[in-house]
């Protein structure tokens, strides 16, 4: 899904988005197809039987997908089905698989379009062809090496034309032929005549690779996850049912006028020869080129972001994911375009050549999907959860499939399906000797790489009216008294009420009643034992937002126990640098989802018309290779509130936010309470390292918030994006 760089808004768009694989199989499966019906002699018995077995494996499979887009919204599709129900190596399998695939996509769509080109090009040689797919290889390569917008710009409409031209096909075949659907005979499971029907089978499900392309779409559409799948499904629904629609009926066709024997010409140009105009024709092959053009630079974004995934989750070299300045891993585009140019070299341009390796890998990869999903359905049964309806039906998509798989391996492996056999467990052991070497990654270095892998923003949706109460603690002390002026001017600017409390003060309500005729304000004013009440009061207040100072006698137990926000300031700093202002706003972040927490303050503070500079600091496993798209990720996202700038870099966290606090004049520094490294220990230590030297040494005010109570909703990274805040519960 590397080529939909925006939100897709419906299930029309995503089909253009991510259906030129699929859309494109009936270009060349039908020549495999109809020359093994002729090689054998039983064409008019066997010819229909296999068609319908497809339509039916088609339709079981979808239906298996309707379940993996509904429980994985993150685009991970089959893949992350497979390792929440069966683990880490099933990763492996998968991850082996699919760069097998990914390359094999590469080599069909290239030779199926240099087959079209020869179709129009009369007299196309072994030697040309080999050199055409070898100068369109290295070009897609050079292309794909320079960023996705190219390929983002070309696959839509060119999928969109393909989908028209399958149309237009059908429709001239009902006009001039009529509506004449294959038949189904049962002479074709006949002793004699089954290895026919099955390899027939066995040729045309290659019109299947790219069904799994809608299942890691479902992270880019619009909407709730619940939306998304059902957008995903509706796009996977078009596509789908244009290919099969085009295989009934246009396939009797494409039998009856083609000639199998003719290898000056594909059976499919044949048929739109014969069916179109000729302007029509033309323009159809032109289409297919573009098309099957696009798919080859797909498949090569697909191998990146593969290697990315790898790479941040410790299987590869950290080299082998390594970004160009266009912002792309470009070695594994490299790798894959001279293993690509040797097997046009060793092996020739037919894409029957390698269509039998192509679909036994795909079908590999849905029957390990069908049985994650008996395996999701078969918990759900027993948690009375789920439909056994649903689980019926899925046990026989897997058998399908895993049947599929089986049959293509036993029907091609003379012809090249016993590679998997050595392929798949080199790049496996391949990946468990980097894994073992770089060890598992960090919690916060695993999430950000899949973050960074799906090309997310982080900015929550829906405004808010935080702060709606500002409750400041006070100890009696004067060095804890400006804590009421910091929630007075904060309630001032961002239009909130005033309440303050006090701690532990002997006569309490006689000091309160002082502070309230001298200061004016009417809000809330309880008086506390212990720190301990302050999260009971400031429920009852309605506050949500607590100003103290660093000299308050219980700050380090209000911050151990505090569920709220809590804004710091000093009561012996300059005047100046006392109070929390809204010019210029410093935040930190670790990539973890903890230190994300802010984010919502910092769109609320934008609003304010505050300037923010984002401060990320290489540490631990994480790298400025790594932080420096996260941060521009995070920066796109927020660019609509107002100016963000991003720093990366810096020797500690701490010292680098001071320092840029300084540098900027910042008035206001906001971190969470826990990032990444210390939240699984907030249970015995109540506050970040991080933020605890901030307190003793930072100038300005400094406002901290707890974690994200659940995962926040995303929304996309494109310029100009609605950036809004989401109401969340807070928790330490």
């Amino acid at each position: 899904m590397s080529h939909v760089t925006h939100r897709l808004k419906g299930a029309i768009e995503g089909a253009l988005a991510g259906g030129g694989d699929p859309a494109t199989s009936p270009l060349y499966v039908f020549g495999p197809y109809l020359r093994l019906l002729a090689a054998s002699g039983v064409g008019a018995v066997c010819f229909g039987a296999p068609l319908w077995m497809v339509v039916a494996t088609v339709v079981v499979v979808s239906l298996m997908y309707r379940n993996v887009m509904r429980w994985i919204p993150d685009g991970s599709g089959g893949s992350g089905l497979c390792e929440e129900e069966f683990g880490g190596w099933a990763v492996k399998t998968n991850a082996s698989i699919t760069a097998i695939e990914y390359t094999l996509t590469f080599l069909v769509s290239i030779a199926a379009l240099v087959t079209f080109i020869a179709d129009r090009v009369g007299g196309l040689e072994r030697p040309a062809r080999t050199g055409l797919a070898l100068f369109l290889s290295v070009l897609v390569g050079l292309v794909v090496n320079r960023g996705p917008r190219l390929a983002a710009r070309v696959f839509g409409p060119a999928t969109a034309a393909v989908l028209l031209l399958l149309w237009v096909l059908v429709g001239a075949v009902i006009v001039k032929r009529g509506l004449h659907l294959p038949s189904f005979e049962l002479a074709a499971f006949s002793a004699a005549n089954l290895h026919v029907t099955l390899g027939g089978y066995v040729r045309l499900l290659a019109l299947m690779t790219g069904i799994e392309v809608f299942a890691n779409l479902v992270a880019a559409y619009d909407g709730a996850p619940a939306a998304r799948s059902r957008k995903a499904f509706g796009s996977l629904l078009i596509v789908m049912t244009t290919t099969l629609v085009t295989m009934v009926v246009v396939g009797p066709a494409v039998y009856a006028l083609a000639d199998p024997s003719n290898a000056e010409v594909s059976v499919f140009t044949q048929t739109m020869d014969a069916l179109l105009p000729g302007p029509v024709a033309y323009a159809g092959t032109l289409v297919g080129i573009v098309v099957l053009l696009s798919a080859a630079a797909a498949s090569a974004q697909g191998l990146q972001n593969l290697a990315l995934g790898l790479r941040h989750r410790h299987y590869v070299p950290a080299v082998f994911g390594q970004r160009n300045r266009f912002d792309v891993a470009d070695r594994p585009v490299y790798a894959q375009v001279a293993v690509v140019v040797a097997c046009f070299l060793a092996f020739g341009t037919h894409e029957e050549t390698y269509l039998a390796l192509y679909a036994a890998g795909v079908f590999v990869l849905l029957g390990l999907t069908g049985w994650a999903a008996v395996k999701r359905l078969g918990r759900e049964a027993r948690q009375k959860r789920g439909s056994l309806v649903s689980l019926v039906a899925t046990v026989l998509a897997a058998l399908v499939t895993s049947g599929a798989a089986g049959l293509i391996f036993f029907e091609r492996f003379a012809e090249g399906a016993w590679t998997y056999a050595l392929l798949v467990p080199a790049l496996y052991l391949g990946f468990s000797r980097f894994r073992a070497r770089l060890g598992p990654p960090s919690r916060v270095e695993e999430r950000l790489g899949r973050v960074l892998l799906e090309n997310k923003s982080f900015v929550l949706r829906q405004p808010s009216a935080w702060p709606r109460t500002v409750l400041a603690i006070v100890d009696g002390s004067q060095e804890s008294e400006p804590a009421i002026l910091s929630a007075a001017s904060t309630g001032a600017m961002l239009g909130a009420s005033v309440g303050v409390a006090a701690v532990g003060v002997a006569d309490a309500e006689t000091y309160l009643g002082a502070l309230r005729a001298l200061l004016g304000f009417e809000g809330a004013a309880p008086a506390l034992g212990s720190t301990a009440e302050v999260n009971a009061a400031a429920r009852e207040a309605g506050a949500d937002l607590l100003t103290v100072t660093r000299e308050f006698g219980g700050l380090k137990e209000l911050l151990a126990t505090a569920e709220l926000p809590v804004l710091l300031t000093s009561g012996r700093r300059p005047a100046a640098r006392r109070y929390p202002a809204l010019t210029c706003v410093v935040v930190g972040l670790d990539g973890s989802r903890e230190s994300e927490a802010t984010l919502p303050f910092v769109v609320k503070l934008q609003a304010q018309g505050a300037r923010v500079v984002l401060v990320l600091v290489p540490d631990g496993d994480l790298t400025a290779a790594t932080l420096q798209p996260y941060g521009e990720q995070l920066r796109a996202g927020l660019a609509s509130g107002g100016p963000v700038s991003v720093v990366v870099g810096g020797s500690g966290p701490a010292r680098t936010l001071i320092e840029q606090a300084v540098e900027v004049t910042a008035d206001l520094v906001l971190v969470a309470r826990h990032g990444g490294g210390g939240v699984h220990r907030a249970a015995d230590v109540h506050l970040g390292s991080v933020p605890a030297r901030l307190i003793s040494e930072l100038e300005c005010p400094l406002l901290l918030v707890p974690a994200l109570a659940d995962e926040a909703r995303v929304v996309g990274p494109e310029a100009g994006a609605e950036v809004q805040l989401e109401e969340r519960p807070w928790k330490n």
